[in-house]
């Protein structure tokens, strides 16, 4: 395990990279599904990274409680699953059930799409406006495996909460940190600097 921090290099007011993608029963889901939403929550995220465990069962409460208030919410795994695969689809159906999840859960078999995103860990967020312009990444809150900080998802409560109001989101937003993305080999984006 490799702590790693967001890169945040998605610029605030970015357009929401595409995507199309299967989800755990195989169905394509794309980003022009969310059209309409008055708000999306892209969560890149896998199985078996403990700074994802530490967090999915709060993650699968707020996706749910906010979905009720018509957000759109989608999970992305981009892991190298022939070197993990406890991250493989098949696994990923077993988490959704384990977890309740409410959301789709897509597989990013290529990577292509966490590096649009520019994504670096497991959890890293990001959420988009009615437009799909990109108005917060960032960490979920301060709490880490270990670190004695209850989970409460305060950070992008705070974000979603602001979205939905019509109102701005506060730029002083902090980075995830989490396990990095398990990159196929030779496949590592050019912004690690490798």
């Amino acid at each position: 395990m490799v702590r790693t921090a967001s890169t945040m290099m998605l610029p605030l007011g970015a357009p929401a990279p595409n995507f199309s993608l299967p989800d755990t029963e195989g169905r394509i889901v794309r980003l022009s599904d969310f059209r309409g939403a008055p708000a999306l929550l892209v969560a890149f995220m896998c199985n078996h990274c403990p700074y994802v465990k530490h967090v999915a069962d709060h993650l699968a409460a707020l996706a749910k409680e906010y979905q009720a208030k018509g957000v759109a919410v989608v999970g992305i795994n981009s892991n190298d699953v022939e070197n993990y695969p406890e991250d493989s689809p098949e696994k990923m159906r077993e988490e959704v059930a384990l977890r309740g999840y409410t959301f789709p859960y897509l597989f990013d078999e290529t990577q292509e799409v966490a590096k649009r995103y520019g994504a670096a860990c497991t959890p890293d967020f990001f959420l988009f406006d009615k437009e799909q312009r990109l108005v917060y990444r960032g960490q979920l809150d301060d709490s880490r495996p270990n670190n004695g900080i209850p989970v409460t998802g305060k950070d992008l409560r705070a974000a979603l909460d602001a979205v939905l109001a019509g109102q701005p989101v506060s730029p002083d937003q902090k980075p995830s940190l989490g396990c990095n993305i398990k990159w196929k080999p030779g496949n590592a984006p050019d912004y690690f600097g490798k």
